[in-house]
């Protein structure tokens, strides 16, 4: 379904060239100088060699939610009722992730991938994939059917915004018990234990935090999927809203565009997206270490290293949506930035 190709980077060398010839030291601006080339690299794939200015212009963050069976089970603070109760707050503008995308400039939009009752409201668009997964503990989240078809709104969604000129893509999350399902996605490709995976999520005490391991262990034992089996493993313990932020960042990296990848939910997708299809890792950009734990092994997985590391751990999208500064002000430098000879700096490290 998806077809990502690899970065060429034929360009890299001179926009490396360009950026050491800046008025500062070799490597001063430190994560900004690989993140700058990243943009670039990914952008020369669409456009060819780049005439300044280079910018993020259509940045788009897109929300899914979903309902998750295991929820019903007692491993978070909140009723499976909340996931709605919160769409219709993002439907309202009251949410963080609301507060931050007005704040910077970010286009939102929330999709309903599977909540338990849909939102009559014309501000959020309709994905469904059921009325809430299966608790995957006892029984598969949702059949492979129902997975691809989560595959096929996802690539349909992107597809349009990239038509709409978007250039830049983020994703967020709402779903009561979706970090179960991040866990259990972690572990089952980790190969590690639920003691290992399984975080605190929303704030659970210790009593429901042991539950909530015993739980997902006891899923894990049952199903025992191989980790090569990553479509099995999405179906099994995935959620509708995690299987729709998978398909839209390979449709994301088939299109070119960067993504964003935001914290513990976001990269349990990024992780089955990049078990899919390597060549998805070109074109994220990680947001931030989350306070969850689990999400920095997560990350060594990767061996990516996130922008950010502010202890948040609410989801939505929202430490996605901090990093947009960052990336507007790598380009920013790489734009504008004089050059020595320009300013009539000596470059001394050209002359050791």
């Amino acid at each position: 379904m998806f077809n990502v190709q690899p970065l060429s980077k034929q360009y890299e060398s001179e926009f490396w060239s360009e950026i050491n010839n800046k008025t500062k030291p070799l490597g001063a601006l430190g994560q900004l100088e690989t993140l700058v080339i990243q943009v670039l690299n990914i952008q020369s794939e669409i456009h060819g060699k780049l005439i300044k200015p280079v910018q993020i212009n259509y940045p788009h963050l897109l929300v899914f939610a979903g309902d998750h069976g295991i929820a019903d089970y007692g491993v978070s603070i909140a009723p499976s009722a909340v996931t709605g109760q919160m769409v219709n707050n993002f439907a309202a503008n009251g949410a963080a992730i609301n507060v931050f995308s007005k704040q910077l400039g970010w286009q939102l939009d929330v999709i309903d991938a599977g909540i338990l009752q849909p939102i009559n409201s014309i501000s959020i668009r309709r994905q469904r994939l059921g009325c809430g997964t299966k608790p995957f503990h006892i029984e598969p989240a949702m059949s492979h059917t129902i997975m691809e078809q989560g595959f096929v709104f996802a690539k349909a969604l992107v597809h349009e915004k990239f038509n709409e000129g978007c250039d830049l893509i983020a994703f967020g999350e709402m779903g009561i018990g979706n970090t179960s399902s991040a866990s259990a996605i972690m572990s089952a490709i980790m190969e590690l234990p639920a003691v290992e995976s399984v975080g605190c999520g929303t704030g659970i005490d210790q009593e429901t935090l042991l539950k909530k391991q015993q739980l997902i262990q006891q899923a894990l034992d049952h199903h025992r999927i191989p980790k090569e089996n990553v479509l099995d493993i999405l179906a099994t313990y995935g959620g509708f809203e995690i299987v729709q932020i998978c398909g839209a960042m390979l449709a994301a990296a088939e299109r070119k565009i960067p993504i964003v990848v935001d914290g513990f939910i976001c990269t349990a997708a990024a992780m089955i997206a990049k078990l899919i299809d390597p060549n998805v890792q070109d074109y994220f950009i990680f947001a931030h270490s989350s306070g969850e734990q689990g999400h920095d092994k997560m990350l060594q997985w990767f061996d990516a290293k996130p922008l950010l590391n502010l202890n948040m751990r609410l989801g939505e999208g929202t430490g996605a949506a901090l990093c947009l500064p960052l990336i507007q002000s790598a380009l920013a430098f790489y734009n504008e930035m004089a050059s020595f000879e320009q300013a009539n700096v000596v470059n001394v490290v050209s002359d050791i």
